[in-house]
């Protein structure tokens, strides 16, 4: 599938509130969308930066060739004195298992490291999310260590695996 990475458009409310609402997905996610209304999405959307602003997030959606809302992509916490920021993606379930993931961290790792000139891009992920960590691992990134027990969400401890991705190391995959 041809995707493109775009600024999210009010129109996206609806996408973004299906995977938000979804149990299945937000199990994934520390933060709770579940109780997220159609204000609330339209606000971040009209609050979504698009370019770098250092101790902001860049949030962009993941569109298909008919410029359909399939996720949402972003560089969270961007650091312009440190070059770094953190990723996170959220698909549709419509989205997920057809490589979209793959391709849009990829466009977006390419503006992070291309465009917006960063030097490390991070994130963090649930020990048990093997989904996503099979997707990281993908696309180049490279794991840093576990934060056992981290978090009590849901009347349980979780894990944190914690990986990155260098500009070098990217430029490496490139090849």
């Amino acid at each position: 599938m041809n995707i493109h990475l775009r600024k999210l458009e009010e129109k996206d409310a609806e996408g973004m509130l299906e995977w938000m609402h979804d149990a299945d997905i937000q199990k994934n996610f520390r933060l709770d969308g579940s109780n997220k209304s159609k204000e609330d999405v339209i606000a971040f959307i009209n609050d979504a930066e698009t370019t770098p602003v250092n101790g902001k997030s860049i949030h962009l959606a993941i569109a298909d060739e008919h410029n359909e809302y399939l996720g949402t992509i972003s560089l969270k916490n961007v650091d312009m004195e440190a070059k770094n920021a953190e990723y996170a993606i959220s698909l549709r379930k419509k989205a997920q298992g057809q490589g979209i993931g793959l391709e849009a961290t990829r466009k977006v790792l390419s503006l992070a490291f291309e465009v917006y000139e960063l030097e490390k891009v991070y994130l963090n992920v649930f020990s048990d999310n093997i989904n996503a960590i099979c997707l990281y691992e993908k696309c180049g990134f490279v794991c840093e260590g576990e934060f056992r027990r981290h978090l009590y969400l849901n009347g349980e401890y979780k894990s944190l695996k914690w990986y990155s991705m260098l500009k070098e190391e990217f430029q490496r995959n490139l090849k």
